[in-house]
């Protein structure tokens, strides 16, 4: 996998992914959908930081990004993108 930087290239990919997300053929299982969340959160915002807030929905979604916590912006990307060309069928 990549490390460090994204390039042109994978941010380009990573945003056609992330608009692909919405129309995906069919709903991902919860546990796709947390991982997909913390591999978006983690490509654009870095590691997760502060503690959870809210109910269980947003206290999965903070449990999730902080399991990713020192993947780089480009692994992270990389990650995303595989998932969604996965789920594309």
């Amino acid at each position: 996998m990549s490390e460090g930087k994204a390039g042109r290239s994978l941010k380009m990919r990573f945003e056609r992914s992330s608009k692909k997300a919405w129309g995906l053929p069919t709903k991902p299982s919860n546990e796709k959908l947390l991982e997909m969340y913390a591999l978006y959160k983690q490509a654009t915002e870095g590691d997760c930081e502060g503690k959870p807030r809210g109910g269980l929905r947003d206290r999965a979604k903070h449990k999730a990004w902080k399991a990713t916590i020192g993947t780089s912006e480009a692994a992270a990307m990389e990650r995303y993108c595989e998932i969604v060309d996965s789920l594309m069928g």
